[in-house]
């Protein structure tokens, strides 16, 4: 029996990166960094692990639209390798996860959040802040 099944929780490392393949699919790349505490004797440690993942079609592009550097995500996936020979003619490899659902934990993208006054601010800065 085989199983290929992941499921990661983590933040965005920088950006997604959407491209079209030559046939019009979206395709959205993003980098995670999913930390982990663990304790070693009496000390607290912390280790991050990196990971690329690939979303395809309609999710890409939701990735895309609300997602940032920073944004906390869930995704379910499989594992992919792939390998590549460098430009130093030395074979590379990679693990990728392929995304097969995934849930965007924060809020909408920054440049779409509602500009509000806060609650706690008192009625006449806020009637100033309205004004200006």
């Amino acid at each position: 029996m085989n199983l290929n099944k992941v499921y990661i929780a983590g933040n965005l490392t920088r950006d997604p990166e959407l491209r079209y393949t030559p046939n019009g699919t979206a395709v959205c790349n993003v980098r995670l960094a999913i930390n982990r505490k663990y304790k070693s004797g009496d000390e607290w440690k912390d280790e991050v692990c990196f990971l690329s993942a690939t979303a395809w079609g309609k999710t890409a592009e939701n990735c895309n639209q609300y997602l940032v550097k920073g944004s906390p995500v869930f995704i379910e996936g499989r594992l992919q390798s792939r390998s590549w020979d460098g430009p130093d003619g030395k074979k590379r490899f990679a693990l990728d996860v392929v995304v097969e659902r995934i849930q965007f934990l924060g809020g909408k993208k920054k440049d779409e959040q509602e500009e509000t006054t806060p609650e706690w601010l008192p009625e006449d800065t806020q009637d100033a802040e309205s004004a200006s």
